[in-house]
């Protein structure tokens, strides 16, 4: 499946009542790499978190997203043009949106011909979500954890949500971190073998006029390893310290 931008950029996160200035640099840090930009605060404890030191140095280079985020003052203003609300909420309560994990509710999102523009609220610190929060959301999720500890820092959450929701709409393709590997060809490979059965002679491993199978069996070793053309030069320095050695000892 293919990323669809639109949805991408109709994706809004939502911070009720933070009161930490460093988990709001972190949760900006979370939302952009995995792609997303849309964050917006309700009633945070400090008007100015959004510049405070700690959250830029938080946000690690994620300052995009904090210089267009939003203030507003209570949650319907963070809703405007939001078509579905998922909250986030632990604590049990007696009737409220449906609970879903979030991986099977985001593939059923996705999956749809017009995937909604989607906000994601998350409540404070402490507290959590408040019941009336709650009932505006059409659905709310629960990260599965271990039963017998399920707390998660704000940034954690918001970060799982992000990639479950990145990984519905396709993904980002892995990026290789190391080079393709320059894999010997098998002239190389009959060269070194060739090679090692001088060495090998040399220091009276292997006897001429009883080879056996050494050097069949050295040759599907070699085959096995995939060895890379730099391991053939390390494997006949080998061989050339081989022949060089003194012959008693």
């Amino acid at each position: 499946m293919l990323t669809r931008p639109s949805v991408v950029h109709s994706t809004r996160f939502i911070l009720m009542n933070t009161s930490h200035p460093g988990n709001v640099g972190a949760v900006a840090r979370a939302i952009k790499v995995m792609g997303f930009g849309e964050l917006v605060l309700v009633q945070p404890r400090f008007a100015d978190v959004l510049t405070q030191d700690e959250t830029l140095a938080f946000a690690s280079g994620a300052t995009e997203v904090l210089e267009r985020a939003r203030v507003v003052g209570r949650l319907e203003d963070a809703l405007d043009g939001v078509q579905f609300v998922v909250g986030t909420a632990m604590t049990p309560r007696d009737f409220g949106p449906p609970c879903h994990a979030p991986r099977a509710l985001f593939e059923e999102l996705a999956a749809r011909p017009e995937p909604p523009s989607l906000g994601l609220v998350f409540g404070s610190e402490r507290y959590g979500m408040a019941n009336e929060d709650v009932y505006r959301c059409h659905a709310v999720v629960s990260i599965p954890t271990a039963p017998d500890y399920g707390s998660l820092n704000l940034a954690q959450a918001v970060q799982i949500l992000a990639y479950e929701w990145r990984q519905a709409l396709g993904g980002f393709a892995v990026q290789g971190r190391t080079k393709a590997p320059d894999l010997a060809d098998a002239q190389a490979v009959q060269g070194l073998l060739t090679h090692w059965q001088q060495a090998l002679e040399a220091v009276g491993f292997l006897d001429p006029a009883a080879p056996r199978k050494l050097m069949p069996r050295l040759n599907q070793l070699f085959n096995r390893a995939g060895l890379q053309s730099e391991e053939i030069h390390i494997l006949r320095g080998i061989a050339r310290a081989m022949q060089a050695a003194p012959k008693d000892r």
